[in-house]
């Protein structure tokens, strides 16, 4: 797999990275094993993905845990927090990326959505992981290449760089598998700029 610098529509990735949250340390050593998840009021995402030491990915797991919306949101919540930390002691991640600016229809499912963000930053935080942050358009560059892509090329890619038989059915974990590459990427990228520095 070839690292190239990624970022924001021609954005350089060294600004792409500073113009998201980041709360974990930039160590790249691998193997390294990534969680990605996409939140969602009624599903939410997730891909496990792992950067062996000869460059190339590899798809560990990946899925969407599907929520009812008849539960009410604290319980909702609880099993979202619940269901990732078994993923999470499943396979043992070295850390877990989520996406950091959502878009929702109005104030009130952008409440629910943060909600559901806060149950797997608890999930992750809980087995002592540390979260890193990423804006739709870096996600969506470091997959696909550009930041304005749309959801199947991002399926298609997803599929391409983990040479899975066929897209993930899930959207959600399609995009979730997304997250993870990038921040395999992203911290490839920067700690050769590092190294470079020295």
């Amino acid at each position: 797999m070839n690292h190239r610098e990624v970022g924001v529509d021609g954005m350089p990735v060294a600004e792409c990275r500073n113009a998201i949250a980041i709360s974990h340390p930039l160590q790249y050593t691998p193997p390294m094993r990534v969680l990605g998840i996409d939140c969602g009021t009624e599903f939410t995402g997730y891909g496990v993905v792992e950067l062996l030491a000869n460059g190339s990915l590899q798809c560990c797991d990946f899925g969407a845990i599907k929520l009812s919306p008849r539960d009410p949101l604290p319980q909702r919540l609880s099993s979202i927090c619940a269901r990732l930390g078994e993923i999470i002691q499943q396979h043992q991640p070295d850390h877990v990326a989520i996406e950091d600016v959502f878009y929702a229809v109005n104030v009130k499912s952008a409440l629910k959505l943060g909600q559901v963000r806060g149950a797997a930053m608890v999930a992750a935080s809980s087995a002592g992981l540390q979260v890193a942050e990423y804006a739709p358009l870096c996600i969506k560059s470091a997959v696909v290449g550009y930041g304005r892509a749309e959801k199947h090329q991002v399926q298609q890619m997803v599929t391409r760089l983990l040479n899975l038989d066929a897209p993930p059915d899930s959207p959600d974990a399609a995009d979730a598998l997304a997250i993870a590459i990038c921040d395999l990427h992203t911290s490839a990228t920067l700690q050769k700029h590092r190294a470079a520095g020295q």
